[in-house]
């Protein structure tokens, strides 16, 4: 008898529709069979008069979704097969059921939720967020960029701090994160067993969560909030690097020194999405990231990042063009344009 375990799971408990992520090892890293598998499931329930409510959690303690399994993807590029894109056109299609879901969909976050893990959560309309949660969408740093609906949640977090985010691959807390949107309360994850049943019993969730909430104190994010407002809502990254460079102040230069580290063609393409994201509907930015995702894939970049970070773990990778100089506007505007197949929204 086989002994191995379903990636993903789901379950009903009451009127509540339950997805587990099941891979603790990887981080609940996700692949291919899950992406596709969690949206035929999404769209069952959609139509089941049983189910109230979606609630997606993580297993184990250590993460919620930690993203995409990247090495897979590198090897996709390295091959060159289609199965990174074949993963990112789907992840995209459920990051886009997520938003438009017209039942509660509800994330239940302890650990780290990062990249991907972000595009299962913030889309929804209750981000339930532990003490333990960590948020952050680092993808510049492997020569990627803050895609599964990025430019449009980042260019909506208040003021500039989606663009701050998305260039340093800053990682939040669960009060930072409350106070940049991308969770919706705080509440202890030794709780969620009382809050999973008030939902299989059909509670609506907007009282449940206000009443079970706790109110976070003022966030480090917040204090930053006018300085990162100034140097971020700047014209290019050329500008806010200069800027952080001549503030005095040590986060300043360490947040410049963070960004020096990333991929020169990474920063500038998520300066772009996300800039063009605040004048965006939701399934157009989708639309907008599988073109890039479509180019991005297959630069030597995406296979020189994942190999510093997270294959070989020097964290010395390489960048192609090297400085940001050598990054041209035509570089840039070439992974916007369209593409043959279109993300299918």
């Amino acid at each position: 008898m086989s002994t191995d375990t379903p990636d993903i799971l789901f379950d009903t408990k009451g009127a509540a529709g339950l997805i587990t992520l099941n891979r603790p090892k990887a981080l609940n890293s996700l692949n291919l069979d899950m992406v596709t598998a969690m949206r035929a499931q999404l769209k069952a329930w959609e139509s089941d008069p049983a189910i109230g409510c979606v609630v997606l959690q993580g297993a184990g303690d250590r993460a919620f979704c930690a993203g995409a399994d990247i090495r897979s993807l590198r090897q996709s590029s390295i091959d060159g097969t289609t199965c990174a894109l074949d993963f990112l056109r789907e992840e995209y299609l459920l990051n886009s059921l997520i938003k438009h879901y017209p039942k509660p969909y509800i994330s239940l976050i302890r650990g780290i939720c990062m990249g991907g893990g972000m595009g299962l959560s913030v889309h929804g309309a209750y981000r339930i967020a532990s003490s333990s949660a960590v948020f952050a969408m680092p993808e510049t740093a492997i020569g990627f960029f803050p895609d599964v609906g990025g430019s449009y949640f980042l260019a909506r977090c208040p003021g500039q701090l989606g663009l701050y985010l998305g260039l340093t691959g800053e990682r939040l807390n669960t009060r930072d994160a409350i106070y940049a949107r991308l969770a919706t309360h705080w509440i202890p994850s030794d709780e969620w067993p009382v809050l999973l049943e008030a939902l299989a019993n059909g509670d609506d969730p907007t009282d449940l969560f206000s009443e079970m909430g706790r109110r976070p104190q003022n966030s480090p994010l917040s204090e930053r909030r006018t300085k990162i407002d100034r140097i971020f809502g700047t014209t290019s990254v050329e500008d806010i690097l200069t800027l952080l460079d001549r503030d005095d102040k040590e986060w300043s230069h360490e947040c410049a020194a963070l960004m020096r580290t990333r991929s020169p063609s990474s920063l500038k393409i998520a300066y772009g999405q996300i800039r063009n994201g605040d004048s965006l509907e939701f399934d157009d930015c989708m639309k907008m990231e599988f073109r890039i995702a479509h180019r991005i894939t297959k630069s030597a970049d995406f296979r020189e990042g994942v190999r510093a970070v997270i294959v070989d773990k020097d964290n010395a990778p390489k960048w192609q063009p090297a400085s940001l100089a050598d990054v041209s506007d035509a570089d840039v505007q070439a992974y916007f344009e369209p593409v043959a197949d279109e993300l299918p929204l």
